[in-house]
């Protein structure tokens, strides 16, 4: 209306013209909006339609609120882009003016702290002084249960200096390395940056004579132009391109995968899940491998010794007739298995001796370098993250199809306390470990696929290393008459077995790990270093002894 109305008013009419022809009119100006401001909208309509009402003002307010929240998120957004496109340009420039200026001073005062403020933002840069670099690169190659290597590393930490340990035994294609850097495969080896120090001795020698302290000076004022040795990176243990003996025996199992008709079947009145029957398998071999039904069976029976096929009801040789068989992938306990990681490994099994000296390697590896020197406190986050730790899970599948039937008995007492203790450590970080807290209740449920048969914690403990004994509070035995478990039980229960356990309990011994030659002198030795560090307690104006809990197992 005052648009109208000024348009309407000649150049050369006077306000007082306007009061006179329109008595209650004034001049109204409209006054545009703020550029950063949202633009005024019309009121919308309301409908007449009261049966409309509702569902009108309802989708109304949602439009609302999709706007709104469209405009902030718009807003925000740009306010971002434009902070950072700032701040990058501050920064580009600044260090453009650090590389243009000789003069060192200024260089330095620009280098120390340097700030520049935006529209209510006030930024401050700061150069990054990494101290943990103050004594170089400082790299050497070790190996498990090496005592010179002990005393470096225990050096090293003492000093405080950042090192980088490169256990061959963890990474075995690293020992080539060595010798080629070295002219030896002797440990340990020290370097300072590309620099080759020596051994233990060496390395005690610059220290008394003062030389490792300039050294390590020297090499802080440069940077290492990349001969160093590099820190162990993501890899596999290198295989070897042999041919595999049993390599036509995994050709027949792939066949068989493919072949066979896998389907729940029934068995005295109950549904067997994913099954086959031993007259298939037999018929199946004799059509593929055009051999006769004896050389048929005596396969079948060389696939269950292996554990490719296991019978439903755990009989252990192979039966023709209507017998049924699963491959061991099916079987229910599979998916409880920690070491299963998609697929059985077919490959041909490695000796139980040649497994059991790889899991102490790795798994004494990672103590040493993840927990204190007395073993009370273990970093388990620290051990989830390192390389070391996932090389021991890809070992862990070797476990699948072991033949443990070779071993002795110091040989199997020393195989299941190693694997005890290592699966311990891998419960707590896979299942056990909560916000810091070890749950101990988690691990009943945490087992292993070994030899073609599961074992859980308890199974080793009381089935195994037990003789097969009931555990406290439990009515049954671990392994009943008929299971394939029962070859390997201990023939006689050694008691210190308690002392070489550990529960990643407080009360608990502490890990370790064995040899099998030594393990019954290594466990009194455990026993021994137990009841020295608060094991026991003697209150002798009572004339009372005091025990810890593991007494009661």
């Amino acid at each position: 209306m005052g648009q109208e109305l000024e348009q309407s008013i000649p150049n050369n009419e006077t306000p007082n013209l306007i009061h006179n022809n329109i008595a209650s009119t004034k001049t109204l100006t409209i006054v545009q909006p703020h550029c950063f401001l949202p633009k005024p909208t019309p009121p919308r309509n309301r409908s007449s339609n009261s049966n409309n009402k509702n569902n009108v003002s309802s989708s109304n307010h949602k439009n609302d609120v999709v706007s709104s929240t469209f405009a902030k998120f718009k807003f925000l957004k740009q306010r971002s882009n434009e902070i950072s496109s700032v701040i990058s340009r501050s920064v580009l420039s600044l260090k453009r003016s650090i590389d243009e200026q000789n003069d060192s001073s200024f260089s330095n005062s620009i280098r120390d702290v340097t700030e520049f403020t935006l529209s209510g933002l006030k930024v401050v840069v700061e150069v990054k002084n990494d101290a943990s670099f103050t004594f170089g690169s400082v790299t050497f190659f070790s190996k498990s249960n090496c005592r010179d290597c002990s005393a470096v590393r225990k050096f090293f930490r003492e000093k405080r200096l950042r090192f980088v340990e490169i256990n061959v035994d963890v990474f075995p294609e690293r020992e080539k390395e060595l010798f080629e850097r070295t002219g030896s495969s002797m440990v340990p080896k020290i370097f300072i940056n590309e620099k080759f120090i020596g051994g233990l001795v060496e390395l005690n020698a610059m220290r008394i004579n003062g030389e490792l302290e300039k050294a390590l000076t020297a090499v802080s004022e440069k940077c290492c132009d990349g001969g160093a040795p590099a820190a162990p990176e993501y890899g596999f243990d290198e295989v070897a391109d042999e041919e595999e003996e049993e390599g036509e025996m995994v050709r027949v199992v792939r066949i068989m995968r493919q072949r066979l008709m896998i389907q729940d079947r029934w068995m005295k009145m109950k549904i067997v899940r994913n099954c086959f029957a031993g007259n298939e398998l037999v018929d199946l071999l004799i059509h593929h491998l055009l051999c006769t039904r004896v050389k048929a069976v005596e396969i079948g029976k060389r696939l269950c010794k292996k554990h490719f096929i296991h019978h439903v009801s755990g009989i252990n040789d192979f039966v023709e007739g209507n017998h049924f068989y699963r491959f061991l992938e099916h079987e229910p306990f599979i998916p409880k298995c920690f070491n299963f990681h998609g697929a059985t490994n077919d490959s041909e099994p490695k000796t139980a001796a040649a497994v059991c000296d790889r899991l102490t390697k790795i798994m004494s590896a990672i103590l040493e370098s993840y927990a204190t020197d007395d073993r009370l406190h273990v970093d388990y986050e620290a051990i989830r993250k390192s390389e070391e730790f996932r090389r021991y899970v890809n070992m862990t599948k070797d476990l699948q199809r072991v033949s443990l039937l070779e071993l002795s008995e110091n040989e199997k007492l020393a195989f299941f306390l190693n694997l005890y203790n290592a699966m311990v450590i891998h419960a707590v970080i896979r299942v056990g470990y909560q916000e810091g807290v070890i749950n101990k209740n988690s691990f009943s449920d945490f087992q292993y696929l070994i030899g073609g048969y599961p074992y859980s914690l308890s199974d080793i403990k009381n089935g195994i290393l037990r003789s097969n004994r009931r555990s406290p509070y439990s009515l049954v035995k671990p392994f009943g008459t008929e299971d394939g478990r029962l070859e390997l039980v201990l023939a006689k229960m050694n008691p210190l077995i308690h002392f070489g356990l550990c529960d990643a309990a407080k009360s608990s011994p502490i890990p370790r790990f064995f040899s099998p030659d030594g393990v019954s002198h290594e466990l009194r030795c455990a026993a021994r270093e137990f009841f020295a560090k608060d094991g026991i307690e003697v209150d002798l104006e009572k004339r009372t002894v005091h025990l810890t809990p593991i007494f009661k197992r």
